[in-house]
């Protein structure tokens, strides 16, 4: 039951995390949630976070023949996916989505096409492995321990997880759409960067308490 528990909790931190970030899918879905409305946005996030689990599956699978190797070294990986967090994290809080905005108003989609269209600009940065890699180092997913059925579950709470995220997101920027602008969009990314700050240092200090004990 722990090991149950610490899945979804981790696999659901996991899909926030790599959503969280204003970059250009989030611009895109506070765009078109200013813009066409709460739908509109919201099914661009679907699209996004069906990218990302295709992500994490294509990761998952690829560190299936190395998984003996990470667990027998689960703490110094630890500490590494701890300081790419760490990195991340300050980047997240320097940038300045301003940069990256582009007018969507004048294009009629459909929510098929809203959320084909999430869907490949997140597939579009494979650098999102550099990211989903430290993130499962951290919360220890997948493990050869774990059987199929909690691996599933777990790649499930990683859907979750980012739909919440999107779900969230939307309808804040609808519900304050008067008062949403970029400064907004700029104190979410600090909010997100100070939280896996946060996450970075208590795993860089796990991490190390290892090699004290």
């Amino acid at each position: 039951m722990e090991l149950l528990i610490s899945t979804i909790l981790g696999c659901f931190a996991i899909g926030v995390i790599l959503s969280a970030p204003m970059g250009p899918i989030g611009i895109l879905c506070v765009q078109r949630t200013l813009n066409k409305g709460r739908e509109a946005g919201w099914w661009t996030g679907l699209g996004a976070a069906i990218s990302d689990l295709l992500y994490c599956l294509l990761t998952g699978m690829g560190m299936s023949f190395v998984n003996k190797v990470i667990e027998a070294n689960q703490a110094p990986l630890q500490i590494f996916g701890s300081v790419i967090l760490l990195v991340f994290g300050v980047f997240l809080i320097k940038r300045n989505p301003a940069k990256e905005i582009k007018d969507t108003s004048d294009k009629k989609e459909n929510h098929y096409q809203e959320m084909g269209t999430g869907f490949l600009l997140t597939l579009s940065n494979p650098l999102l492995v550099f990211l989903i890699i430290p993130l499962f180092a951290r919360f220890g997913f997948p493990s050869t321990e774990m059987p199929w059925p909690l691996i599933i579950i777990g790649y499930g709470f990683i859907l979750v997880g980012a739909i919440v995220w999107w779900t969230l997101i939307t309808f804040l920027v609808n519900a304050v759409r008067s008062h949403f602008n970029i400064r907004s969009m700029w104190v979410i990314n600090i909010v997100i960067g100070i939280i896996i700050l946060i996450l970075s240092v208590y795993g860089l200090v796990t991490g190390l308490m290892h090699y004290i004990n």
